[in-house]
């Protein structure tokens, strides 16, 4: 059985997200989440872990690397995904993100 090709997509610019800002984006059904931090660029499943609200419009400490859900005040981490409060127990998927010149885009596979 062969496994499927990763397919990278393009999100936006880099310019299109401020440091320390969030923005949602649904790529081929899925809910993303990208995130631009100290770090550079992350990208997170967009729906929270605890129930179905956009992580997207939730607060982001851009030094830590992490983000809050608006609704509940879970907080996960963008590195990794996993849930650092309650009320989530579950992380959220991590999407790799690639970006070339002015161009960001995520790796699903």
């Amino acid at each position: 059985m062969s496994v499927p090709e990763p397919r990278v997509l393009r999100l936006c610019a880099a310019a299109d997200v401020a440091p320390g800002a969030a923005r949602r984006f649904v790529v081929d059904g899925v809910g993303i989440c990208l995130v631009r931090c100290a770090d550079g660029f992350h990208a997170v499943a967009d729906t929270c872990s605890h129930e179905d609200y956009s992580l997207a419009e939730g607060e982001v400490d851009a030094e830590r690397a992490e983000i809050e859900c608006w609704k509940h005040g879970s907080l996960f981490s963008l590195v990794t995904g996993e849930s650092l409060t309650l009320p989530a127990t579950r992380p959220v998927a991590v999407y790799e993100v690639a970006v070339d010149n002015d161009d960001v885009s995520v790796v699903l596979p």
